[in-house]
């Protein structure tokens, strides 16, 4: 019996030590020798004060009473124990035993347990707080937890949700979640309609592994809706952006030919001087680019820039557009007056586009402003001082227009100080392709589409064409080539290819011709008679170089009806 009661005290996890009357040690299990570092051989016999000295064993044998889960140092650790007397049949006590447990890795724990739960709660604020909408599924696809934010952005209360298939928020889609548990991958960008308001959103979801297992999967919820509004009051804050300041830099200026390497540095170099530039081309070259990267790349780049299209405001108002006027000055005046373009863009650029259409009157003011930095109001007579840069541009022969007698011979010399030529798109071939490809870009974001390249045969094609229209016309038949492609395809084919506008001839024989050619059904004759009046135009303005005055002129219309006419008929990307 002795032997199996010793098999039980050395067995039991608790430590024990037993003493007599005297206070000598009679028991030492092996619980009290890994506690206290003694050996039992070492300690049987010896006074309990000689092996512990923080004891209170000697005053149980006095006092005869329990003292039950006391802490005591012990060491360099913690215990718990109990101390009991050990009383005869006659209740005399006759010895005394101490049972007690090492407690220094239970405040461990506990007080990992207490980080644990303080995490815990750090994670359930952030969890609770964020405005992303967060829901949490189960290795077996079933809600666990969603957020304040997901109950806002569904619809779906709490208690509808949790302990439901993974699916049960679905309106529209297929599920985030159970994609995740079946490949144990990442799914972004997903599109869904959730709850009884079909929102729609947009979904990230990731798996949850723990030790290489998985244990769940996380989605996280944006609303498409805010992100749309989002989108456009972004976008309207740049559009007024756009209004104050040049959008383009020289780095929007694809160049790999070597003749628009060469305007392109020359222009760089006119951009870091004071000195009027005048930009030369066809329409549709970039004449307009090459104005804003070279105000963007001037020391004037953080002040106003003003884009001054002098064709399309009418002779009889450009001159108090550019000048402003005072008060009084005609019928119909302002009172107080007005500011000019010049005025407003006072320490900026003003970018004189179709600068050969100014009329004679307005070019000596013009060259009042070249040449003495001042400009007079109409109806005053008080100079004011201003100080701008000036960019012209031209598309038609300023030198055959000062033979005419249409176009100042001193104001020519005054605006020809920095000529730059840009070349035509059929004199640039080499940058059609990184043109297509950069347009393609545009139109992706544009139409949603997600084309990629262009087939070497439906590039082949192109560099046949000579691009009256230059890169506006290119960007055009980009934007009608992606119009006419699915959704899934990613290269534009041939197939895709729009017809050349400027190789259908009979158009403007032929209204059966006409509808032919672009594909189209049988038009009505209202629609054919606007699909000739439209290649007419666009004929004119061709034998006549892009100019629109005298286009205007030929067809016995007014400018303004011509720039009118333009706009319904879509034709400002088909410029000569």
């Amino acid at each position: 019996m002795k032997k199996e009661i010793d098999v039980i005290l050395s067995s039991t996890h608790d430590a024990m030590i037993a003493v007599d009357i005297n206070g000598v040690i009679t028991l030492f299990n092996r619980a009290a020798e890994r506690i206290t570092g003694f050996k039992e051989s070492e300690v049987i016999g010896r006074p309990i004060e000689e092996v512990v000295e923080s004891t209170r064993l000697p005053y149980i044998l006095k006092t005869g009473e329990s003292e039950l889960n006391q802490k005591q140092p012990l060491g360099n650790t913690v215990i718990i124990t109990s101390r009991m007397p050990v009383k005869d049949e006659q209740g005399k006590v006759i010895g005394a035993v101490a049972v007690f447990r090492d407690i220094s890795e239970i405040l461990d724990l506990t007080h990992e347990i207490y980080k644990l739960k303080e995490f815990q709660s750090l994670l359930e604020a952030i969890f609770n707080s964020t405005q992303d909408a967060i829901t949490v599924c189960d290795e077996n696809g079933i809600h666990v937890l969603v957020n304040p934010a997901y109950t806002r952005l569904t619809g779906l209360d709490k208690k509808y949700i949790i302990g439901k298939h993974a699916a049960v928020d679905i309106a529209e889609g297929e599920s985030i979640h159970m994609k995740v548990i079946n490949t144990k991958k990442p799914v972004k960008n997903a599109r869904l309609k959730l709850g009884p308001h079909r929102k729609e959103v947009v979904a990230d979801a990731a798996p949850i592994i723990v030790d290489g297992e998985l244990k769940g999967s996380v989605g996280v919820l944006h609303d498409l809706t805010e992100i749309k509004k989002l989108n456009y009051e972004l976008m309207q804050a740049k559009q007024i952006i756009r209004k104050l300041e040049a959008r383009y830099t020289f780095e929007d200026i694809i160049a790999k030919d070597e003749g628009m390497k060469a305007a392109l540095e020359k222009a760089k170099q006119a951009a870091v001087t004071p000195a009027t530039v005048l930009l030369r081309g066809e329409s549709g070259t970039g004449k307009e680019l090459f104005a804003h990267a070279i105000h963007n790349l001037s020391n004037r780049k953080y002040n106003q820039f003003v884009r001054v299209n002098c064709a399309a405001i009418s002779q009889s108002l450009l001159e108090s557009e550019l000048f402003g006027y005072e008060e009084g000055a005609f019928t119909g005046a302002r009172k107080g007056g007005k500011i000019g373009l010049f005025e407003e863009a006072h320490g900026g650029t003003v970018f004189l586009d179709e600068i050969g259409e100014v009329p004679i009157s307005t070019q000596a003011k013009l060259l009042r402003v070249l040449q003495e930095k001042e400009i007079v109001r109409v109806g005053g007579t008080k100079p004011i001082g201003i100080d701008v840069r000036v960019i012209a541009a031209t598309n038609i022969s300023l030198e055959k227009a000062i033979e005419a007698g249409t176009f100042r011979e001193d104001l020519y010399y005054r605006l020809n100080v920095i000529p730059i030529r840009i070349p035509p798109l059929r004199s640039r071939k080499k940058d059609i392709y990184p043109l297509v490809l950069h347009i393609i870009g545009k139109y992706n974001q544009e139409y949603g589409r997600k084309v990629e390249d262009i087939s070497q045969d439906a590039l082949e094609r192109m560099m046949t064409y000579d691009w009256p229209g230059n890169v506006r016309e290119l960007q055009n038949y980009i934007s009608r080539a992606m119009v006419n492609m699915k959704y899934s395809e990613t290269i534009i084919t041939v197939e895709r290819l729009p017809k050349f506008f400027d190789n259908d001839k009979s158009l403007a024989k032929n209204d059966v011709n006409i509808h032919r050619a672009e594909g189209q059904e049988d038009l009505s004759l209202k629609e054919a008679l606007e699909e000739y009046e439209r290649s007419l135009i666009y004929n004119r303005l061709k034998d006549n170089g892009g100019n629109r005055t005298q286009t205007a002129k030929d067809l016995q219309i007014s400018v303004r009806n011509l720039y009118y006419k333009i706009e319904k008929y879509q034709m400002e990307d088909l410029d000569i």
